[in-house]
């Protein structure tokens, strides 16, 4: 395993990877779920050169506002995928997803460079729409607000002279970032005393309005083998690998470690991945005895009823103690509480030799 420079861009890092892995894995038919630190030109031309598909999501500076502010959301196909958050809510109040398609095109840094096209997936989200029009809306009320004290201190010992009205109109600007939208004067008054007048520009927030919940996917993967609101799920997957990783520097608590040797790098990273499949199989087996619903209370002080992670079953399961028994007295493990012994239970482990602590 080849080591690889710290202060080295991600980007950069792609090619060198799937070739190391091509060589230990040997050649395999697999789909590259990724984020849009993938999507550059070099990398996007090496996997279409090895027959390897991804999906990954396009760069904001790739896709302008324009194209989003020209698509008709009435035209777009709703996606049947709803997420696990969302699945106790009434069908109205779910998230939804829809999604159309065109193509886009990427070019090499030398006019040689063949241009590459791949199909873009345009997906509408109303939990982000929702969410950006909320970003907006708090925005401008903060920026509101200071500029409506502006506009009473104008004129006063600290803003006494239009200069200074405009600095702190620039600074307001920029810190609530509403300087696309906002429209302001300052004029005199009869005894020249420098007035402001504002307000928000409602063609641009209604055009800012427009491109909200949009977002665009590249992939490679043909339109036969995949729609695209099969190309939208399979991205939505990449969620569950992305958890593993917060495992990784949460319940696992791996940090990082300065050794000699790539071997030993690589022993350690196998120990890592033998914790991690444990921890993922215990969350498991105990999401599947639930049933269905997949769903227990006991967990939080507040009962209710939510998903077991593999975090809060080991946070109570590791509360568990043993008391060291005798020649004729054997071992006991003590259940504290109800949760503890229902996790065994669903985890379908011999109690057989633990008690309640007597009281």
């Amino acid at each position: 395993m080849p080591g690889l420079r710290g202060g080295a861009a991600e980007v950069s890092q792609v090619v060198g990877a799937m070739k190391d892995l091509r060589t230990m894995a040997g050649e395999r038919d697999f789909l590259m779920v990724a984020d849009s630190k993938l999507v550059s030109y070099s990398n996007v031309s090496a996997l279409l050169a090895a027959g390897v598909h991804f999906i990954a999501p396009a760069p904001a500076a790739q896709v302008k506002d324009e194209v989003y502010a020209a698509l008709d959301l009435a035209q777009a196909t709703v996606v049947d995928w709803t997420p696990d958050r969302e699945a106790s809510k009434p069908a109205g109040q779910r998230e939804t997803y829809r999604v159309l398609e065109d193509t886009h095109t990427l070019t090499g840094p030398r006019k040689s460079d063949p241009p590459l096209t791949v199909r873009r997936i345009l997906v509408h989200s109303t939990a982000n729409a929702a969410g950006q029009q909320a970003a907006r809306d708090k925005r401008l009320a903060k920026a509101a607000e200071d500029l409506n004290k502006l506009t009473a201190a104008a004129g006063g010992r600290h803003y006494r002279t239009r200069e200074k009205i405009v600095a702190r109109i620039g600074v307001i600007a920029a810190k609530r970032r509403v300087t696309s939208c906002l429209r302001w004067t300052v004029t005199d008054n009869e005894d020249g005393t420098p007035v402001l007048a504002w307000h928000f520009d409602t063609s641009v927030l209604k055009a800012e309005a427009v491109v909200d919940g949009w977002y665009a996917l590249l992939t490679s993967v043909p339109a036969d083998q995949a729609d695209a609101g099969q190309i939208l799920i399979h991205y939505k997957g990449q969620g569950a690998v992305e958890r593993r990783y917060h495992d990784f520097k949460g319940p696992l608590a791996v940090a990082p470690v300065f050794v000699q040797h790539n071997r030993r790098v690589a022993a350690l990273i196998q120990v890592i991945c033998l914790a991690l499949l444990v921890f993922c199989l215990i969350e498991r087996q105990v999401r599947r005895a639930l049933g269905p619903e997949q769903t227990m209370s006991g967990l939080y002080p507040d009962n209710r009823r939510v998903r077991p992670t593999g975090r809060m079953i080991f946070y109570h399961l590791g509360e568990l103690t043993l008391r060291i028994g005798n020649v004729t007295d054997p071992p006991t493990v003590q259940i504290t509480r109800g949760v503890q012994l229902h996790l065994l239970d669903l985890l379908d482990t011999d109690i057989g030799q633990t008690r309640w602590p007597q009281t």
